[in-house]
């Protein structure tokens, strides 16, 4: 039984391939790719000759089967993309899916995503974050993931197309108010761009914009503190004060922290407690 490798490729400047993803692209029999044209420059750039076949979106269903059958008569198989990690918006999740169920080994090779390094390097919150992909053309899909990101408090990350940048930022003007908003386009390329600032200043540069792009987007800090305070006025008093009390404040600590999140007085909280 052979083994899939799904391996990263650069998502611009060539060096950045791991000299892991190097050595496997060498020992492995076969090499599947969404654009065999795009993978031939990458990989004549590394001197290595390899069969190549086609393999994305349109044809992933047809071929899947054909890799199966190579993968099962002991054939190691390495799948990549254009750029980047196969699987994350690109070709690879049905294959992957397909060869667990065959129990055939699936191995990641680890090496560049563009989300990761347009998040890092943004300075918006790395804590916690929602990856969404492209959003959706058909409205009604589209209107619900608009409504998400309005409501989301974690940073969104979202692809989008330089052709479709505008529209896509007018949509967005319309629920993000005042949250910061990052684009990063051309990552790890010559013309490599980071754009900080609200949704107004970015849509002023939209149409000058070209290349890959990736759009992060501060989390909904009102939504957390407006869900939050809808948690706390469904408890009891004694219950608001058992929460924080779990958590290890001070009595007076814990009085002040449900005055702010009841938008009551201090005093009237604690005459609550005396009594």
């Amino acid at each position: 039984m052979g083994e899939l490798y799904v391996v990263a490729t650069p998502i611009g400047n060539l060096d950045d391939i791991t000299l892991r993803a190097i050595k496997i692209l060498k020992e492995v029999d076969v090499i599947i790719a969404e654009d065999t044209r795009h993978t031939l420059k990458l990989l004549n750039h590394l001197n290595i000759s390899k069969p190549l076949i086609s393999y994305h979106r349109h044809n992933e269903e047809q071929r899947k089967e054909m890799i199966i059958d190579k993968l099962k008569n002991g054939e190691n198989i390495a799948i990549v993309s254009d750029a980047g990690t196969p699987g994350i918006c690109d070709p690879g999740e049905v294959l992957i899916y397909e060869c667990i169920k065959e129990n055939i080994k699936v191995v990641p090779i680890p090496g560049a995503c563009a989300m990761i390094n347009a998040l890092i390097a943004s300075g918006i919150s790395t804590k916690e974050f929602t990856f969404l992909g492209f959003l959706p053309l058909n409205k009604k899909l589209r209107k619900e993931k608009l409504e998400y990101i309005k409501n989301e408090t974690k940073t969104v990350i979202i692809y989008e197309a330089p052709h479709k940048l505008k529209s896509t930022l007018e949509d967005l003007k319309e629920i993000l108010e005042k949250r910061k908003v990052v684009i990063a386009r051309e990552l790890t390329k010559i013309h490599e761009e980071f754009i900080r600032g609200t949704i107004d200043e970015i849509l002023e540069k939209a149409d000058s914009l070209k290349g890959e792009i990736v759009l992060i987007i501060e989390g909904n800090k009102e939504s957390n503190h407006h869900d939050n305070k809808n948690k706390f006025i469904e408890m009891s008093l004694e219950k608001h004060y058992e929460y924080y009390e779990k958590q290890g404040f001070s009595k007076k600590e814990i009085i002040k922290k449900i005055a702010k999140d009841r938008g009551l007085a201090k005093n009237e909280v604690y005459q609550h407690f005396i009594k």
